[in-house]
């Protein structure tokens, strides 16, 4: 047997045992104290109004501040039209999406060529597209950040490859902090099924590493659009 299949043999073995949850090691126990700390974070992360309104304002302003462009209308009809004023104005050729929800159904009402995540795709096209349309799982106030999932946001690849990533999403998807940001993870993956990949978006890519230059789509899309309804 060579070393590689040696390796190779360790990594079956281990592959067999189910791994933990993130916190929990295994026990009940440590994912209840997983969560406490989660609660207890709210003591010193910055503080956010009461009412849904107040969540809204904030994460308005925040979207301001990171060079996010937020757009909030009435219904899913309205959000179709935002997103199609769009692609008029940047003369968007075709774009990416995933599933079947808000985000497929609005990348779909613009009449063009649209590239799918869901199956096997090839990375260039994906770069190729103009835009990349993606739901998400929630809208976190306190930090004027977008939670996605690789379920959620159509794999790993649509919300970094294409310039423009574009998330649509409902009011209700607007959550207060950090911490309810990860309650609702667990609610909606826990305790055995969750992604393959989750992350936070806050604003477009960007750096400021060389002279203190601030720098758009550094290592990823040079803009962010977020659509609201």
């Amino acid at each position: 047997m060579t070393e590689r299949d040696k390796i190779l043999q360790r990594i079956r073995l281990a592959l067999k045992n189910p791994a933990p949850m993130p916190g929990a090691h295994g026990s009940a126990t440590g994912l209840r104290a997983a969560r406490t700390a989660a609660e207890s974070a709210r003591d010193w992360l910055p503080q956010v109004g009461p009412s849904p309104g107040d969540w809204m304002t904030l994460f308005t302003k925040h979207c301001s501040d990171l060079k996010t462009e937020i757009v909030v209308v009435g219904d899913a009809a309205a959000a179709q039209e935002q997103l199609r004023r769009l692609a008029l104005a940047e003369q968007w050729q075709r774009v990416a999406t995933h599933g079947a929800g808000e985000a497929a159904e609005a990348a779909g009402a613009l009449g063009l060529p649209v590239l799918s995540t869901d199956g096997g795709y090839d990375a260039k096209e994906l770069e190729a597209c103009d835009a990349g349309i993606s739901g998400c799982d929630a809208l976190i106030a306190q930090t004027g950040s977008i939670l996605l999932t690789a379920r959620s946001g159509g794999g790993r690849a649509l919300s970094v490859l294409p310039p423009h990533h574009v998330v649509v999403a409902r009011r209700e998807q607007l959550v207060p902090d950090l911490p309810a940001a990860f309650a609702w993870l667990h609610h909606c993956y826990g305790p055995a099924d969750w992604p393959s990949m989750m992350t936070l978006i806050t604003g477009p890519s960007r750096t400021g590493d060389i002279e203190r230059i601030l720098v758009l789509g550094a290592h990823g899309p040079k803009k962010l659009t977020v659509l609201v309804y």
